[in-house]
């Protein structure tokens, strides 16, 4: 069956026989299918069909899946992040060619409309985040790629794609929308409330500013401890202290510099209000689905900025480099494995992430 997405046909038949793959598919709040569809042909010259070779899961996903996000529609394909191999390329395409292999951004871009030409990827007027939200995904054996010159990333030549998995998203997502936007200066104390997987994408890119003080928050033990391995500096259990006292302790009562929301529910963001000294930054980094009360009785005169921000991905080309150099392993973030086919497997352990101390998953195409 093909698929229109704004009057374009998405998955149209080959010599009129409509080739198969197998993909996981929406079906609505709390239902998914790992089942054939379509595979995916080009529509636009701008266009490439990859291969997937590895991909993983996104929290975003588990919101799609429960329904927090109603624009994913029954029969959507999920899934933004993953590597691969270019099998098919558009006649416009010119810094690709058939064969290599590519990293994919979870954001979409055209490059020459006035949000690209500003840096803001993630608002392109043709693009934007898309992939596994307003058309197919990554969680599939193959996926189109539209404007594919400036939306893949060649791979060097012996690179660990594992690790590049992590630079679909996470690490620029924390980077870019936490540490950047943050502001992070040598010499100042950071607090990172939440320690999942973006948290500590934070955290690590945070170090590349030699900051005097980390200070990572969370209610669950065994990230705070892998935080700790990570460079935290300080860590602060939600579940047996109070955490704005204990920050406030941890700073001589002044609060820190910058505080980096990595969670996406009002208690965090209330815990980053209550923590921040007066000339700080308010990082948001979280997907908040309920409004949050911000007290401006208390912030109105404490010279706060507080920054909101979609990840633009303008940053991966400099992330690619510096795993290259071994200045950042992403590969710590990754704690289990599953091929492709156990995709259903892979979201019951990544959706149980305490119970199954649980980070981010890889799984390969066989």
């Amino acid at each position: 069956m093909e698929t229109l997405v704004k009057g374009v046909v998405v998955n149209p038949p080959v010599n009129g026989v409509a080739k198969t793959m197998k993909a996981l598919v929406y079906h609505g709040p709390g239902k998914k299918a790992w089942e054939n569809k379509p595979k995916p042909g080009l529509t636009k010259p701008t266009d490439a069909i990859v291969r997937i070779l590895k991909t993983t899961i996104c929290g975003t996903d588990l919101h799609i899946m429960k329904g927090d996000v109603p624009e994913v529609t029954d029969g959507r394909i999920i899934g933004h992040e993953g590597v691969g191999i270019i099998e098919e390329l558009g006649t416009a395409v010119s810094n690709f060619k058939k064969g290599d292999h590519v990293l994919i951004s979870c954001i979409t871009s055209c490059g020459k409309c006035e949000y690209c030409k500003k840096g803001m990827y993630s608002h392109c007027e043709d693009g934007g985040w898309i992939l596994g939200h307003l058309i197919d995904g990554t969680q599939a054996e193959y996926v189109r790629i539209p404007h594919a010159d400036n939306s893949l990333y060649p791979i060097p030549a012996g690179a660990d794609e594992e690790a590049l998995v992590m630079l679909s998203d996470i690490l620029p997502t924390g980077f870019e929308c936490g540490v950047l936007n943050g502001q992070v200066k040598p010499g100042d104390t950071v607090a990172i409330v939440g320690s999942g997987p973006i948290g500590l994408a934070a955290l690590l890119t945070a170090q590349f500013y030699s900051p005097a003080e980390i200070i990572m928050i969370d209610p669950d033990e065994n990230r705070l401890n892998t935080a700790k391995t990570f460079g935290a500096t300080q860590l602060v259990n939600g579940a047996k202290e109070n955490v704005i006292e204990r920050v406030k302790s941890l700073t001589n009562g002044k609060g820190v510099d910058v505080a980096i929301e990595a969670v996406g529910i009002p208690e965090t963001f209330e815990i980053c209000t209550s923590i921040i000294a007066p000339g700080g930054h308010i990082a948001n980094i979280g997907v908040h689905g309920k409004s949050v009360t911000l007290h401006l009785e208390t912030l109105w005169s404490q010279n706060i900025t507080i920054t909101t921000r979609l990840v633009d991905t303008v940053t991966t080309p400099m992330l690619l480099k510096t795993v290259g150099a071994k200045k950042l392993d992403p590969n710590q973030l990754i704690t289990h494995h599953f091929r492709l086919d156990q995709v259903m497997e892979a979201y019951e352990t990544f959706g149980n992430a305490a119970k199954e101390k649980a980070l981010k998953v890889i799984m390969t195409a066989d």
